[in-house]
Parts: C-alpha cells; structure tokens; sequence
C-alpha cells in the first residue's frame, strides 16, 4: 500500500516538474515559467485522466457479478491516484498565483502577499478545493476499507468519469490564449458538454440503474433498498457535477450564439477601457466578461 502511494506521490509532481521544464527549456519553445507551469498543470490532470479511464475500462469490462467480483487494479489505482489530488490543489494555486501576477502587473497595483492569494484562491476555487479535500479524506478510505471488496465494477465506472477531464482541460487552455473562437474550441466544447453529461451528470442514475437489474428490483426502489450512507455519497457527489454542467451549459451557449451576436451587432464601446477578470483555475466560472 505504501509503495504504491509513493510512485503517486513521485509521477505526478514529476510529471508536472519534467513538463514545465520541457516547455519552459526545450529548443523552439522556450515558454514563460506562467504558461509552462499552466499548460503542465492541464497536461498531467489529462494524464490521470486517461489512466483512470483506463483503469475503469478494464475493471469494468472484467466484473461479471457487478457485486461480487473484484480486481486488483481498483484499489491499487485508488491508492497510485490519491496523490494527485494532493497535488492538483496546490497545482491549480500555482496557475492561480501566475494569473495574479498578470492581472496586478497589467493594472500596476502591489504584488498581493501569500496569504491574502491563498484567501483569494480559496475563496475563489472554494468548491473545487473541497472535491478534492473529500476525494481524499472521506472517499479515498470508503472506497479502499469500507467496501470490503465488494463492488469493484461500480468503482471502475466511477474511473470512467474521468473521460470527460482532457476537454476540459483543452477548453482552460483555449480559453486562456483566447482562442474561444476557433473551430477547435467549438469542437471541443462539444466534446466537453457530450461527455461530461454522458460520464458525470449521468453517472449515478446508471449505477443505480445497474444495481435495480442486479437485484431485480424497481428502478425507483433502489434509493430504498441500498444503505443511508450510498444514498448520502451518490448525492453529495452528484450535485457539484450537476452544478459544473449547467455552468458548461451556459457557457456552451454564448459560445455557440456570441458569435452571431458580434457579427450583427457593431461594437460601440471600442473607446472605453476594458479589463481582464482573472480567470478561475478549475475552468467550469463562465464570466460575463470573457474576451471575445
């Protein structure tokens, strides 16, 4: 156990490490410490990404009795993966930090201390910080002690949500180098609403679906017939997604509709100042004023 929750304490600051400095020393790049530490940060949550999708493909596709069968690479993946959300949230604060630096040296105010970017930070990515602080502290446990063994095929699946992160991911980036009008962006915030729906939003309702064919029981009586405490986590895990979605949704359709609009109407304010707000580390925020 403990050697597997060092090699995920070693990959993914690792990672992250030999990416920045690829990008930031590599012929031909030679990027800045913000964007290598930015860019590094969405490639090593994309890596993940696709090893616990991986991951949930095989255990999924190898557990005939969705109740009683196991395999080794759940909990092993579950023990490689909990360090990366240790990392990820001090991670998202480096990418945060760097905004900042941007932000306070484009408008030529002080460099704010530590701790009032940390406050800032916190108050900002409050829900995204808490995710990670339960992945760890509450589902990390239940999921490697608490099941005895039982349900390895729901937690594979659970592995697939994943899926839907690399576009999210490529949508932060996109949007960070203003590029929210190419055709990629468009792809792929497509891409990005289809999975995180499909592998998120309905995620849950599939896992009790299953579990009613397993007992043979009713759909709707299954909230009945599984413990408090599945009920209760299927809940608190399932509202932030559906509150990420309708944030994608939203930002989906002035996507989908700025366009048209800037065409048809003629910008009248070009005389008037405009500033940048900071955008958020985890990517779901839709602003208002996005750069168009």
């Amino acid at each position: 156990m403990l050697s597997i929750l060092a090699a995920g304490s070693i990959f993914f600051p690792g990672l992250f490490l030999l990416s920045k400095r690829f990008l930031k020393h590599a012929p031909g790049i030679k990027w800045s410490e913000k964007d290598a530490v930015i860019v590094s940060s969405r490639l090593v949550s994309s890596v993940q990404a696709i090893m616990a999708s991986s991951a949930g493909y095989i255990i999924a596709c190898s557990c005939k009795d969705i109740i009683e069968d196991q395999h080794w690479l759940t909990s092993s993946y579950i023990l490689f993966a909990v360090p990366y959300f240790v990392y990820d949230i001090y991670a998202m604060f480096l990418c945060y930090w760097y905004k900042l630096q941007v932000k306070d040296h484009e408008e030529e105010s002080k460099a704010k201390s530590m701790r009032s970017a940390i406050s800032g930070y916190l108050r900002r990515e409050v829900l995204m910080v808490l995710h990670h602080v339960v992945m760890v502290t509450v589902c990390f446990p239940v999921s490697v002690f608490w099941r005895r063994g039982k349900g390895d095929y729901f937690q594979g699946v659970m592995f697939l949500a994943e899926l839907s992160t690399p576009s999210v991911c490529l949508g932060k980036i996109l949007i960070q180098y203003k590029q929210q009008h190419t055709l990629l962006h468009k792809v792929n915030g497509a891409l990005m609403l289809v999975t995180f729906f499909i592998c998120r939003v309905l995620l849950f309702p599939y896992l009790y679906y299953a579990y009613g064919r397993y007992a043979s029981i009713p759909f709707y009586m299954v909230p009945l017939s599984v413990p408090w405490q599945c009920n209760a986590g299927a809940a608190f895990l399932m509202a932030p997604q559906v509150y990420w979605f309708s944030l994608i949704c939203r930002r989906a359709f002035r996507l989908f509709t700025g366009a048209s609009k800037h065409k048809a109407t003629p910008s009248t304010t070009d005389s008037e100042p405009k500033t940048s707000p900071l955008p958020p580390a985890n990517g779901y925020i839709p602003r208002e004023t996005d750069s168009h």
